[in-house]
């Protein structure tokens, strides 16, 4: 529809939104390629509770054969020149973590009955904390060689309560875990977990929780979709980062919650990652991997600079991420930056011997030139096009001289 006053022709604005589509596909060329979106790959989904009478996940059939967005997203080649998470313990606080994982195998620790996974919801988050690259598949986690404390936080099923999720934190902080992922969000709970976290804090234990469960309740009998509360634990008590999603065009999908108070912005939505058994993937949504991108991250970190305390880590993560609201998580600059202040400590690496390089090599190079003259010929063109498309308009398109 048309808006009052705008001026523009339409010509005009055609040519404009030309610009942008050229912009838009420019871009990945930039970048080495487009990675696809985990929507386009025809995975099963995962959730984070079992329908009543639903039987316990099965292996995927499928495989993500191309590499995930995330995987760009998050700059894993970059990030792999300074850490890959070894030395650091992330418990995840979840349905449990599958030992029979390949991408997984032989780095979980499984406390009691948490060494299966009916749900598989902590799986996946634990393939997204630290999955070891596979042959023939771009699937791999922040902290390929983290190790995994399996803390179930849940029953079976999925389903948990306040004093069954402060319990599995406390257990994981009294582990040794440097990192606690926890997968759940509840509106109640309150005091309960927020001294669960303090313990957690008291043992250099760092907690990342999503913002906001994946999906909110449905009330019975209504069918009308519960509000959001107003807060959620764990995420919500001091000393916690807090995550919410985005997806690969940098939104959040309809329906999903909307709650304020994130630490950080994670990529979550159409996620990709491991199941209980078999070498097949699962595609996943919600806050709940998020965090676990998040959590990844602060391993990352930890691995780095392992002088720093957990309040120090966290500093790392939050400080250094990208402008916008909340920030967003940058894990490449939270393991390079140099920071003042708190946070710092350690931060200062050793230099190396400066190396000289003889010529800069030409691929980048050419595709960069090749990008800006597409750009620069694109918008010569739709000045062009604003100076003469409304004078011709304005004498009817009648060559200059004519009757």
């Amino acid at each position: 529809m048309r808006r009052a006053g705008d001026r523009h022709p339409p010509v005009a604005r055609l040519m404009a939104a030309s610009l942008l589509t050229v912009l838009t596909a420019a871009l990945p060329l930039a970048a080495g390629g487009p990675a696809l979106a985990a929507d386009e790959v025809g995975l099963p989904a995962v959730g984070s509770v079992l329908p009543a009478g639903g039987a316990c996940v099965k292996p995927s059939t499928e495989r993500a054969t191309d590499d995930p967005w995330t995987r760009q997203a998050l700059g894993l080649t970059r990030v792999w020149q300074f850490s890959r998470g070894a030395g650091v313990t992330v418990a995840v606080v979840d349905t449990g973590v599958g030992t029979a994982a390949p991408a997984l195998s032989g780095r979980v620790t499984a406390v009691g009955e948490a060494g299966t996974d009916c749900v598989g919801h902590g799986t996946f988050a634990a393939g997204l904390i630290a999955a070891a690259p596979q042959d023939g598949t771009g699937v791999a986690g922040l902290a390929p060689q983290a190790r995994i404390l399996a803390v179930r936080g849940t029953d079976e099923r999925g389903a948990t309560t306040p004093a069954r999720l402060a319990t599995a934190i406390r257990t994981a902080a009294d582990q040794g875990a440097g990192v606690i992922y926890v997968g759940q969000a509840l509106a109640t709970g309150k005091d309960e977990l927020e001294a669960a976290v303090a313990h957690a804090a008291r043992r250099d234990a760092l907690v990342v929780a999503p913002v906001a469960p994946d999906t909110l309740p449905v009330g019975p009998g209504t069918g009308r979709t519960a509000p959001a509360a107003p807060a959620y634990w764990p995420a919500a008590a001091a000393g916690v980062v807090s995550v919410l999603d985005f997806g690969p065009d940098g939104g959040r999908p309809e329906g999903a919650p909307q709650v304020a108070g994130a630490d950080l912005a994670a990529p979550g939505d159409s996620v990709v990652g491991v199941g209980p058994a078999g070498t097949g993937h699962f595609i996943g949504s919600g806050s709940s991997f998020a965090a676990a991108q998040a959590a990844g991250a602060a391993a990352l970190v930890r691995a780095r600079y392992p002088g720093l305390s957990a309040a120090e880590a966290a500093h790392r993560l939050t400080s250094v991420a990208y402008p916008a609201l909340p920030a967003r998580l940058d894990a490449y600059a939270s393991l390079s930056a140099v920071l003042a202040g708190a946070g710092s400590r350690g931060a200062v690496p050793s230099a190396g011997p400066a190396e000289l390089v003889a010529s800069a090599p030409a691929g980048p190079r050419d595709r960069a030139l090749l990008v800006a003259g597409v750009v620069v010929g694109v918008v010569v063109l739709v000045a062009a096009g604003a100076v003469v498309l409304p004078r011709g308009r304005a004498r009817g398109w009648r060559a200059a001289g004519g009757a």
